[in-house]
């Protein structure tokens, strides 16, 4: 989006081809997904493409490609006498994650060796077919952006460039992405537009300013200023805040952002639960512990088959130091029982202790 921006046209690759085989790993061979997995995920990958960049309406509008368009009727023998002999053997074993994959355990598959052959030969097509003279991609990925820049230079003579950008970490060092286990999702069947705003809402001192650099369009200016916000408020969480308004409103939209923002609230006793609509009440508890009750079981049955308390005499005590929530209001009847006029939207009754503890009651018949 940036280099849009500044009035070059992107051209996304979908990976419907390089997707069947997989790049290697450090550790352990990819296991290879059927063609229609493959297929769909490609045709969901546009969809979610298309949220960010500018399609129409301008001069550079983005393009969207898939790179089995041009793999999958180009027969072996011709691919290499064509492509393959201007490999060399030398080059690619001296990649970092093939020399140290070679040296494993686990081996490497030549399925998986021929992945930077592959990826070089996207950059030649969409040299030869669109003028691409600019291939970016994760730090991580050097080696296969190379293997197209010597390609176009070995085929056409043509110099071309390659950028990377660094592997986005959490302050553990712990690199974000879906293989590697707590995945930011932008499918909001994946992740709840609720989830995805507390996630950014929640994020370290130490990391929201970096984060604001990297995944919002705030000028460096204002960026300056709410850096001086982290250094002398940090309790105001005034960055995060910030961060999790325009990243969420720029993966889901404004009307996510707002009933994100109204959960929120709500979810804490800040807000009105029944402005809430069923699809946002259902995301913010998703994650949460949920009892599932009857109509007339007590109160105190669920705050502890969802874990909030650990017996009834301990709820007894937090009842009686006013510590006791149902649906964002406070109980003081010890044997408050569920009522139908309690339920929220999806059958959901919210359970909440002190100031941040949440379940959740799951009405049943």
């Amino acid at each position: 989006r940036h280099l849009q921006n500044a009035g070059l046209q992107p051209i996304c690759v979908v990976g419907g081809a390089t997707g069947l085989i997989g790049d290697p790993r450090k550790s352990g061979e990819r296991v290879l997904n059927d063609k229609e997995i493959v297929e769909s995920w490609a045709e969901r990958l546009k969809f979610q493409i298309k949220r960010f960049l500018k399609f129409d309406s301008c001069d550079n509008a983005a393009k969207i490609v898939n790179n089995y368009d041009w793999t999958a009727n180009i027969s072996a023998i011709d691919f290499l006498r064509e492509i393959g002999k201007n490999f060399r053997m030398g080059a690619m074993l001296a990649k970092e994650m093939v020399s140290n994959r070679l040296k494993s355990d686990e081996g490497l598959s030549y399925t998986e060796f021929s992945y930077q052959v592959l990826q070089g030969y996207d950059y030649y097509v969409l040299n030869k077919n669109e003028n691409v003279v600019l291939q970016t991609g994760g730090q991580d990925q050097w080696g296969n952006l190379m293997s197209g820049v010597d390609l176009i230079r070995r085929l056409t003579g043509e110099n071309v460039h390659v950028m990377t950008t660094p592997l986005i970490t959490d302050s553990n060092g712990n690199k974000f992405g879906k293989s590697e286990g707590g995945a930011i999702w932008l499918d909001a069947n994946m992740m709840s537009p609720y989830k995805f705003y507390q996630f950014w809402l929640n994020v370290d001192d130490k990391e929201v300013i970096k984060l604001l650099k990297i995944f919002t369009f705030l000028s460096r200016k204002e960026i300056d200023n709410l850096a001086k916000d982290v250094e002398q408020n940090p309790g105001a969480r005034v960055a995060q805040k910030k961060l999790a308004e325009e990243v969420t409103k720029f993966v889901h939209g404004e009307e996510a952002l707002d009933q994100a923002i109204k959960a929120s609230g709500a979810l804490f006793g800040r807000g009105d639960l029944a402005e809430l609509s069923a699809e946002t009440l259902a995301g913010a508890v998703n994650g949460l512990e949920v009892a599932e009750l009857k109509i007339g079981d007590k109160i105190g049955q669920a705050f502890i088959d969802t874990k909030l308390e650990t017996s009834f005499g301990n709820y007894r005590k937090t009842l009686q130091s006013g510590g006791i929530y149902l649906n964002n209001q406070k109980v003081d009847d010890l044997n408050r029982l569920i009522q139908e006029e309690d339920i929220l939207a999806q059958n959901i009754i919210l359970l909440r202790k002190g100031k941040k503890n949440l379940a959740a009651i799951k009405v049943v018949s």
